[in-house]
């Protein structure tokens, strides 16, 4: 499994309209897309007091899969217009980590 993991900052402001943004447009948009391979798509939300960061964990079966989603340059973010408007600032590229130990404790 490879999760793709992107950052992006908005101000404290704009930061509840960009999670609001998140859930019913830019998650449904992506998963509307009935990419090969894509399993889900989790957010993260940390206050850092002059900003606040979001971070998306996408996880995909395979590489192959990401590049699916991407294209050849799979690594470049994948930040729609409407999201620009309201981040301040967002990383360029996303990591790709090849998921080798997942455990879960009850």
């Amino acid at each position: 499994m490879i999760k793709r993991i992107w950052h992006g900052y908005t101000s404290p402001e704009n930061a509840d309209a960009y999670e609001k943004l998140l859930e019913t447009e830019v998650f449904p948009g992506i998963e509307a897309k009935n990419i090969p391979g894509y399993l889900s798509i989790e957010l993260y939300r940390r206050d850092l007091g002059a900003e606040v960061e979001f971070t998306t964990v996408m996880s995909f079966a395979s590489l192959d899969n990401v590049v699916a989603f991407q294209g050849e340059d799979y690594e470049t973010a994948y930040v729609p217009a409407a999201a620009q408007k309201i981040l301040r600032r967002w990383d360029a590229k996303s990591s790709h980590h090849e998921l080798r130990i997942s455990k879960s404790y009850q």
